[in-house]
């Protein structure tokens, strides 16, 4: 580290030095003095007059300098003076060449009068030259610098790898295990790996290999990142972090330059670790692009297996990427010897939830009846950065609030936030715009309470938030991994419940319930063409998920069906989506009454929550249960 340490001193003090020395000499060739120019017929008047001390004339520039006994003096028209010196410059034209010389001929001169032919010296022809072309470097260079960030290497910079290092100063990364929650799973996978980082020759005495490289995978927040800080922190050693964008430029070939150097950089300070955030950016399959941009790509992603593969055994440098799309990187970068280890990091659990809410409460005031297990079941599905998000928002509500401590209604307001948006106290909406708002929202509960699969409703609010006029929350009572058939069928008669009570109130419907068709479109769409929950296409996948735009080459245009399969799966479709409206429509008839008084509660108190929403519901007469289903209806219903 001293070597390079030093090698970017002499670098500076190198640039320096330069930059000097084209300062002086640019200062040195604009400074020395000129005579002035005047125009020709006032230097044939001095010519013809006294005042000419000496003459020289110069061949081919058809020039004549004059030295005079004193200043020449000419006023601007804004009657400052233009020229005041004893030197003076003009230039003829070739048809005044016999007039000027017959002049001086004539003429007797104190000091006389030459005739140069020009010939410019070796040094100022250089200077001349090369001068422009140094300060056109030194620009270049700059701008350079500047497109990079600052990184190193000079003006020609463009190949080094632009990462950065956490502990530049030769300290590790202060984040340990401790402080990452809700991915127990990962950390016990990355505890092994900070073995071998910590005490190799542990290892190494039973003939084990140190892994090359761990894939971290995951929807973003889930804490990749900090894991992979966690265990350079945990082991001791440095941390390298750079993006895979960071390899990818127009330019065929610097990609791999950079990954050259990166390999080289880390090698040298080894043991260490690199951590290669969005790998995807360089990892993607090759062969499926065109164009000179792919062909960067390629190349670059060749170079990364290369230096991977040809990692020795007792390099000890350790790859940890990240990405969020594993299903599109080449497969000869997952296999065996390079990223060794694939560790999944998905969404916490509850009691994940609950860990990472109270490493993130650390430092923050909160009152006595904030219950943290209760914002962890308020928030399935949230990530790490969801969950810190949340209690930042709370946070910030509280000191705009001018408040002690943070209470339970900052933080029932912030997940409402990162939910849905911020509250549109500015937008007003008029009587028939509420009262619409309330029985759709109200439609939407009470289909949902009616339902045997679907989640507990635990607010209903008619106050605009982000692009809704309003909305209705349910709440799991638990962590899902899997749904049935009969819960996303109960999801799309919630989503229709809002049309629904539209129609039976004012049959009239309005735009708002646009969402919800999408959503419900969606699920129905899905239960035909991907989960096989439709009888008449059976249990067959027909269409492509949102993963499989490029999973190993394999195109979309492999899923394309015929029309008249193409038509099926739209009558499916229809079939599900008009089921769901008739159910959501039965048993808005049969809770009419309910309806209406839910409505006007909203309309009264514009925010209901669980406790409240329970009473309204105990006089609700639920939907029944639906028949068995089987994908082929031949099939015996077995108990």
């Amino acid at each position: 580290m001293e070597k390079v340490a030093k090698s970017k001193q002499n670098k500076k003090i190198t640039w320096i030095v330069v930059s000097l020395v084209i300062i002086l000499l640019s200062v040195w060739y604009f400074s020395t003095p000129r005579p002035n120019k005047i125009d020709t017929s006032d230097g044939i008047a001095l010519l013809s007059g006294t005042s000419v001390k000496s003459v020289v004339i110069t061949e081919y520039e058809q020039k004549v300098e004059l030295k005079l006994t004193e200043n020449f003096k000419k006023q601007e028209e804004s009657g400052g003076l233009a020229i005041d010196n004893d030197d003076v410059v003009f230039y003829y034209i070739a048809a005044q060449a016999d007039d000027i010389w017959r002049i001086i001929k004539d003429k007797s001169y104190s000091e006389g009068y030459d005739s140069l032919v020009p010939q410019d010296s070796i040094f100022r022809t250089l200077l001349s030259v090369l001068l422009p072309a140094l300060l056109l470097i030194g620009v270049s260079f700059v701008l350079t610098n500047k497109m990079q960030g600052g990184s190193s290497g000079g003006p020609f910079g463009i190949g080094k790898a632009r990462m950065k290092r956490v502990g530049s100063d030769g300290q590790t990364p202060d984040m340990t295990f401790e402080k990452v929650a809700g991915v127990v799973e990962a950390i016990d996978e990355l505890k092994e790996i900070r073995d071998f980082m910590a005490e190799p020759k542990k290892f190494k005495k039973f003939g084990a290999k140190i892994p090359k490289g761990v894939l971290l995978y995951g929807p973003p927040g889930t804490g990749k990142t900090l894991l992979a800080r966690a265990v350079a922190g945990e082991a001791k050693v440095p941390f390298f972090s750079i993006s895979g964008s960071d390899f990818i430029e127009m330019f065929v070939g610097v990609g791999a330059s950079r990954v050259r150097d990166l390999f080289a950089r880390t090698k040298a300070v080894a043991p260490s670790i690199v951590f290669i955030d969005e790998v995807d950016a360089v990892g993607r399959a090759r062969g499926m692009g065109t164009g000179s941009h792919d062909d960067e790509r390629g190349q670059t992603l060749n170079q990364v297996l290369v230096e991977m593969d040809g990692f020795d055994s007792d390099t000890n440098v350790l790859i940890i990427a990240a990405t969020n799309r594993p299903e599109v990187l080449d497969p000869a970068l997952l296999r065996p010897g390079r990223f060794d280890r694939q560790i999944s990091v998905d969404a916490p659990d509850l009691l994940g939830r609950e860990a990472i809410l109270k490493i993130h409460a650390e430092g923050k005031p909160f009152a006595a009846e904030v219950d943290l297990h209760q914002v962890a079941k308020r928030t399935p599905g949230y990530t790490g950065a969801d969950l810190a998000n949340v209690l930042n928002e709370a946070a910030l509500l509280a000191a705009r609030e001018e408040k002690e401590q943070i209470g339970t209604d900052e933080l029932d307001e912030a997940v409402d936030r990162v939910m849905a948006g911020p509250q549109r106290r500015s937008r007003k909406m008029n009587e028939k715009d509420l009262r619409n708002t309330a029985y759709h929202e109200a439609g939407h509960a009470i289909v949902a309470a009616a339902m045997h699969y679907t989640d507990p409703v635990n607010k209903i609010t008619i106050l605009p938030r982000g692009r809704a006029l309003g909305y209705t929350s349910v709440m799991p009572t638990e962590d899902r991994y899997s749904v049935t058939r009969n819960q996303l069928l109960d999801q799309m008669a919630y989503a229709m419940g809002g049309r629904v009570a539209e129609e039976v109130v004012f049959q009239d419907p309005s735009t708002g319930a646009s969402n919800d068709i999408e959503k419900a479109t969606s699920i129905a769409k899905n239960m035909v063409t991907l989960y096989g929950m439709s009888s008449k296409i059976g249990p067959v996948k027909v269409a492509p998920d949102e993963n499989d735009a490029l999973i190993g080459g394999v195109h979309t245009e492999n899923y394309k069906q015929s029309a008249a399969v193409e038509n099926e799966i739209g009558e499916e479709i229809r079939k599900l989506l008009s089921q769901a409206h008739k159910e959501a429509r039965i048993v808005i008839d049969e809770n009419r009454a309910v309806l209406d008084t839910l409505a006007n509660k909203l309309l009264e108190k514009e925010t209901l929550l669980e406790d409240e929403l329970n009473e309204f519901f105990k006089p609700l007469k639920r939907w029944g249960e639906r028949p068995v289903w089987n994908s082929q209806e031949q099939m015996l219903v077995t108990s």
